[in-house]
């Protein structure tokens, strides 16, 4: 897989997703802003890879700062940490390694800014290699559900690109695939930054699996022609009651697939769930600029002076999802119980 969050010897890099599937580059994070703008700009994303990219951040943000007291050095990766978390709102991922973070120094305050980043260092290390991990995880826990054969739908990106490891929603393609399972996978373009078209359907491809990209209007028609039998998409954030915010058309996706009575799974670590907002309703939505949707890659493809609605992400209703695919196992209805159970017994 390739190598989407790299951190060595203090220097932290990141593959610019934005380049893809045409070139291949990795750009090194000078600074916290630099790192602001990498996020916000989509140079590096997907919920887990968020979780990641912020911690590292947040310590390369400090790196400089380990003369200062201990008080101050404290008071800074609060700020630090809420700087980067300003950069996008809905994906729960970057919060959550953010605070953890900071509860780290927190509970580490009596020692040494330079002891601080020592152990904050130690602690980012330690995000990157469990989200490895949450990711092989999910795909044992979700390979069961890929028989020989079978057509599976994916939006968006939540591959091996959207995190550390294998993916989300991919995880199981791969882990299946490489115990010798074969079956189509179908990739949504996913319309305006075609997250599908420039980064799933390159990895899948790159990785020797059956991809075949499809215009986001075409999902109905894929499914309604016995193409499909299972859809798999990842998560930005996980509500208590189980809706689900991920990116814009994954709700029109999940509506077909109920529709046709195709299984609906949503594929997700634990520090994915929200369990401090009770509905979806309460998920903040991002909005993003005109341009995105008034231009196709360079390409003016709207009026100028076009009024524009471009929300990054859209909420599907629990009721619409068959079950999640976490590292603890598969969690299925009626979710506001079994969430409860599985992550807060």
């Amino acid at each position: 897989m390739i190598e989407t969050i790299s951190w060595k010897n203090g220097t932290l890099t990141f593959l610019d997703q934005t380049k893809l599937p045409v070139e291949v580059v990795y750009e090194q994070q000078k600074d916290i802003r630099q790192v602001w703008d990498s996020i916000r700009q989509l140079r590096v994303r997907g919920a887990p890879a968020l979780g990641v990219a912020g911690a590292y951040g947040l310590l390369l943000g400090m790196q400089d700062k380990q003369q200062l007291p201990a008080d101050e050095f404290l008071s800074g990766i609060k700020q630090a940490a809420a700087y980067l978390n300003s950069s996008r709102p809905t994906a729960v991922n970057l919060s959550w390694g953010l605070q953890r973070m900071v509860a780290r120094a927190e509970a580490l305050k009596n020692k040494t800014s330079h002891e601080l980043w020592a152990e904050l260092e130690k602690e980012a290390v330690l995000i990157h290699s469990e989200d490895k991990e949450l990711c092989r995880r999910i795909g044992e826990n979700g390979k069961a559900l890929i028989s020989d054969g079978s057509g599976i739908l994916t939006h968006c990106n939540a591959g091996a690109l959207c995190s550390t490891g294998i993916g989300t929603a991919t995880a199981p393609m791969y882990t299946a695939f490489n115990e010798g399972r074969r079956f189509k996978v179908f990739a949504d373009e996913t319309r305006p930054l075609l997250q599908g078209a420039r980064l799933t359907s390159w990895e899948l491809q790159q990785a020797g699996l059956d991809v075949t990209l499809i215009c986001d209007n075409m999902a109905a028609f894929m499914m309604s022609s016995g193409y499909i039998d299972l859809v798999i998409t990842g998560t930005d954030r996980v509500a208590a009651n189980g809706d689900t915010a991920n990116k814009i058309g994954t709700m029109g996706v999940a509506i077909l697939a109920h529709h046709f009575h195709i299984p609906f799974y949503v594929a997700c670590p634990s520090s994915t769930f929200d369990m401090h907002t009770p509905t979806g309703s309460g998920i903040p939505i991002e909005e993003r600029g005109a341009d995105e949707v008034l231009f196709f890659g360079e390409r003016r493809t709207g009026p100028e002076g076009m009024k524009v609605r471009n929300p990054a992400f859209d909420v599907t209703p629990h009721d619409l999802i068959t079950g999640f695919i976490t590292e603890n196992g598969i969690v299925r209805p009626p979710f506001a119980e079994n969430l409860q159970k599985a992550f807060h017994a």
